[in-house]
């Protein structure tokens, strides 16, 4: 039993290349299969759990001890858990923490995704790392044995040509945060010692300016902690889900056009690359991690999938036009090519792990993106400033 009572029943991890780690499952009773991957993050798992950019995936946290903190609904990215299954080292029954609200465990088997501990995730990382991402199969609830959990590993579909974008998206469009409160600035400032802090349950906050500009944010898996920052910067915020014509969204001539994160392959999304191709040459564009990729197909340039990806908050990045380097928070298994993008695109940023293309621009248009995370949540926040150049870019093109 665990040390909140929880009952200890075996589980297993098996890779598609025959690979078995055996372990300890905890939230929900269940098989599943998906790509496995590893994040480097110290913090900010229930951030990464609801990332929409982790639909079909397994991950696995390299942090040994998960948990510790809990849950709280205020820190999730989404309306839900998106992994397909979390692997860690070691679990925290027993989280403190005053804004705690339920246990790892329970926030997972209440949503019906099983979880794998006891598992050495730095053997696991290091295979992943050697070998790449792989299918993988988590089963806590007893229905397969090593061998066919790797079968069934086997027989996943893998994420090359996956469209999981359709399953994120919002089906409805609506305006973000009305209201101007879901993205008030969170701060441990007493309100008693600064002035203009609003206090609500027990919790403090910045207030929010009024909104400078008004944009149309395209949601390909789009996380809170984004649309907070556009509020923030001074954006108000119109989603549409990712099939929007580019015709509807111009024909609410929006000051810009925002492309977000999201799941799965770029390269199986011709129906967005489309859209988005008829709009870069009319309004100014900021993508980020998968709208990145999206306009290097809307170039016409092409995406490749890395070996292992980059999810974590400590990447390193440099900005060719300053010399500057930042520390990013990443989250993707795919990459524009550099190579092939055209001439009137320029590489504004590099990664300095393996030298991929993670920012780039337009060199007539209004037009930029960057690969990693300005927003963080969880990560650094290294890369904010990318929030205010899009508000600038719209001023100069006003």
């Amino acid at each position: 039993m665990g040390s909140n009572g929880r009952e200890r029943k075996p589980a297993i991890l098996a890779l598609e290349d025959g690979t078995v780690f055996e372990g300890i499952g905890f939230g929900a009773e269940a098989t599943q299969t998906g790509e496995i991957c590893f994040n480097t993050s110290m913090t900010g798992y229930q951030e990464i759990l609801t990332d929409p950019s982790y639909r079909g995936q397994f991950v696995t946290m390299t942090c040994p001890l998960i948990g510790n903190y809990g849950v709280s609904q205020t820190d999730a990215e989404s309306s839900q858990i998106h992994v397909r299954g979390f692997v860690i080292e070691e679990l925290c029954d027993v989280p403190s923490n005053w804004r705690s609200e339920q246990s790892l465990h329970e926030y997972l088997a209440g949503s019906g995704v099983p979880g794998i501990e006891d598992v050495d995730t730095r053997a696991l990382t290091k295979r992943l790392r050697e070998a790449g991402a792989m299918r993988a199969t988590l089963c806590t609830d007893g229905s397969l044995d090593a061998e066919g959990a790797i079968a069934a590993a086997k027989a996943a579909p893998p994420m090359e040509g996956s469209d999981f974008v359709k399953e994120v998206t919002t089906p409805e469009s609506y305006q973000w945060d009305p209201e101007s409160k879901l993205s008030r600035q969170w701060t441990i400032v007493n309100a008693t010692v600064e002035e203009n802090l609003e206090e609500e349950n027990g919790e403090v906050f910045r207030p929010l300016a009024d909104p400078k500009y008004r944009i149309v944010a395209y949601d390909f898996g789009i996380k809170h902690n984004i649309l907070r920052s556009l509020r923030q910067h001074g954006f108000e915020v119109e989603v549409v889900n990712s099939r929007t014509p580019a015709s509807e969204v111009l024909a609410k001539n929006p000051d810009g056009v925002f492309l977000s994160n999201g799941p799965g392959d770029p390269a199986a999304l011709d129906y967005i690359h489309a859209e988005v191709k008829q709009i870069i040459d009319q309004k100014p564009v900021f993508g980020i991690c998968l709208g990145h990729q999206v306009l290097a197909h809307a170039f016409g340039g092409r995406t490749f999938k890395l070996k292992f990806g980059h999810r974590g908050g400590n990447h390193p990045v440099k900005d060719l036009r300053s010399g500057k380097i930042a520390i990013t928070s990443q989250n993707h298994g795919f990459a524009a090519d550099g190579d092939a993008l055209p001439s009137h695109i320029e590489v504004t940023h590099i990664n300095l792990n393996d030298d991929t293309v993670e920012g780039m621009r337009h060199r007539d248009y209004p037009v930029f993106s960057v690969q990693y995370h300005p927003e963080a949540a969880p990560g650094p926040s290294d890369a904010s400033y990318f929030f205010e150049e899009f508000a600038n870019l719209i001023d100069q093109t006003r």
